[in-house]
């Protein structure tokens, strides 16, 4: 009996595969039971291009975007790795929702235009996966930054090239209708120097070429510089600006750039070897020159950096880094009234000071003193209170356009570590550390 029934198993197994594969997949997947749907690119042939990627075996924890994620064999491998998974397509797929039903996936499915996608609608993720897209895009570059400020981390780019020499200069073919293999999707074809330059452009603070295969070109963007060492004399910033209007207000639907001006005691500083840093992310210089009396560097606004007081720095060549300076991102008087549409409602602790000298991430404790704290999101309920290591201190001072709020620590505090999150009804953000000192 026990025959029979495995016998009839392997073969409604076989029954299912020959219907799914009449559906024309483009990937293979396969199958808990061992089967695997055939499509046009086979297993081993999805592998190989995934292998071009420096993409961890272990993704436990992780958040992992799938752009174009098509019938979905990234996803699914992605999630196999231990990502949590959020599968985009330009369509409603229903091959990836049948594969997803047959895996007994947890993945995520949405419908969406990278064009019009960014991180205000999906959050932000570890790792993106931008293959195979980009030439289907009308608007390459603004794509390109929306994947850029979807990743926190690490974005790998596949896409078809006109030229795979790095040495060319930039260039991109455009196909006004059918020119490339017929499709009326297929709109630009970049050469692989102009795919780097794009990534560079769109706000990657590194961009690695990793290979090509066939006319396929595979970039990995990281949005952070190497961890460094550096030893040398740190460069002396000056004075840190906008690089557009001169001022001291950045605003994140801008595009804007930031200029450093600062003293270093290398002499021979360019893009390559220059490392802004601002707040969370690095960005590459896009002009780095010597002013005669020092050095100015400008670099463009990490995408996706959230509204509030970032530090900047930057180091050069092998150097220690420079301290910070501190920038305004989106909260203008202007940008104060547009908070509430451009944010997300997801209410967290951006970042703590003391309520005196502003100093970040320390807290004088004695007679009179503060703290405050600013939210990056903001609940409906106007009555935040800051809990300090499980005690609530209610807000003296609360400024609803910025997100500030200030109260009074209560007396007799120690010096040391403390837990600080804000309170918001029956909402309890993450916690952060604060030093205490004795001030």
């Amino acid at each position: 009996m026990s025959e029979a029934r495995d016998t009839q198993v392997i073969a409604e197994s076989q029954r299912q595969i020959a219907r799914l594969s009449q559906l024309g997949w483009y990937h293979s997947i396969e199958l808990p039971d061992g089967g695997v749907i055939e499509g046009h690119q086979s297993v081993e042939q999805l592998r190989k291009r995934l292998r071009q990627f420096p993409i961890p075996a272990d993704l436990t924890g992780k958040r992992v975007l799938d752009i174009g994620a098509w019938d979905g064999w990234f996803s699914f491998e992605m999630e196999k790795r231990g990502a949590e998974v959020l599968a985009v397509d330009s369509t409603k797929n229903t091959r990836l929702l049948e594969a997803k039903k047959l895996l007994g996936s947890r993945i995520e499915h949405r419908v969406a235009d990278i064009c019009r996608l960014t991180a205000h609608q999906v959050g932000m993720f570890d790792i993106v996966l931008f293959l195979g897209v980009l030439y289907h895009v009308k608007h390459p570059l603004l794509a390109l930054e929306n994947v850029c400020g979807m990743c926190r981390d690490m974005a790998c780019i596949e896409s078809f090239v006109s030229d795979v020499s790095l040495d060319a200069i930039p260039s991109m073919e455009f196909y006004e209708t059918t020119e490339l293999r017929g499709q009326l999707d297929n709109w630009v074809g970049p050469n692989a120097s102009c795919l780097m330059a794009f990534c560079r452009t769109a706000g990657f603070a590194r961009v690695n070429f990793e290979s090509t295969l066939g006319e396929r070109a595979h970039i990995t963007g990281y949005r952070n510089w190497p961890i460094a060492s550096g030893t040398g004399p740190a460069p002396a910033v000056l004075c840190i600006e906008n690089a557009a209007t001169h001022d001291h207000n950045f605003f994140s639907w801008e595009d804007d750039y930031v200029t450093f001006y600062f003293t270093s005691e290398y002499e021979h500083l360019n893009c390559d070897n220059v490392f802004p840093q601002i707040g969370p992310f690095g960005s590459r210089p896009i002009y780095v020159a010597n002013t005669g009396t020092g050095w100015q560097a400008t670099c463009k606004l990490p995408p996706a950096i959230y509204p509030d007081w970032h530090d900047a720095s930057l180091r050069v060549a092998d150097s220690a880094s420079s301290k910070p300076l501190r920038i305004a991102v989106d909260i203008s008087e202007d940008q104060r009234k547009r908070w509430p549409a451009l944010i997300s409602s997801d209410f967290r602790l951006a970042s703590i000071a003391d309520g005196k000298t502003f100093e970040s991430g320390r807290v004088g404790v004695g007679k009179d003193s503060a703290i405050t704290a600013w939210c990056a999101g903001r609940p409906a309920m106007e009555d935040i209170n800051i809990r300090l290591n499980g005690t609530d201190l209610p807000a003296i001072w609360h400024d609803p356009a910025t997100g500030q709020i200030n109260a009074l620590l209560p007396s007799g505090l120690e010096p040391g570590t403390a837990r600080v999150c804000l309170v918001a009804g029956d909402r309890e953000t993450e916690a952060l550390e604060v030093e205490l000192y004795r001030s």
